[in-house]
């Protein structure tokens, strides 16, 4: 199954999961599906999809102003900007599928809906990792935990969805929330 979805180099472990010693998936498995019903159509998913990455652009720079090291600055404020150019990818798509051009503005007034990729919110990531904002490798970890689940949520709902043309926006964006995986992991190096 892995290595269908493009991973090079899959290892199974002896005693599986139960085995693992290491950070694990949280949540229940219907974790954020609350936010797409099925009945969405494409410019709704894209709404959906920006809401997630504007919400945790928006934790990030909340983080920024709580913490007091340059380095854990500078790591929140990265992270955000990679939000944000998902963000933008996201909005073009939108404008492109209805035919519409909402400023940034605009849109997020009138469209976006308060919520955190993965759909947890701000307040249960923290509690769930229990994080060090000013420990750089707690913070890349945690966020790459947040993109696992904003990739898991994504594949989830591609899986659910009917809609040929939304599966594969789904699937995109499930591919761009890899690549970031993959960036944080180069950060994390």
């Amino acid at each position: 199954m892995l290595t269908g979805m493009g991973f090079k180099k899959v290892i199974n472990m002896a005693g599986g999961i139960k085995a693992w010693n290491g950070n694990k998936a949280v949540g229940p498995e219907d974790t954020g599906l609350y936010l797409f019903t099925g009945a969405e159509t494409l410019p709704q998913v894209l709404i959906v999809a920006y809401s997630l990455e504007k919400g945790l652009q928006d934790f990030y720079v909340a983080m920024t102003e709580q913490v007091s090291g340059v380095k854990a600055r500078k790591l929140f404020d990265n992270l955000a900007r990679i939000e944000t150019n998902h963000q933008k990818r996201l909005l073009s798509e939108y404008r492109k599928e209805t035919g519409t051009n909402p400023s940034k503005d605009d849109f997020e007034q009138t469209h976006v809906v308060r919520a955190m990729e993965g759909g947890l919110t701000t307040e249960e990531y923290l509690k769930l990792y229990q994080l060090d904002k000013e420990n750089e490798t707690e913070v890349i970890s945690m966020a790459m935990a947040i993109e696992a689940q904003a990739l898991d949520l994504y594949q989830r709902t591609a899986d659910r969805s009917s809609a040929e043309d939304i599966r594969l926006a789904l699937m995109q964006i499930a591919d761009e929330e890899r690549a970031h995986l993959k960036q944080l992991a180069s950060l994390l190096e």
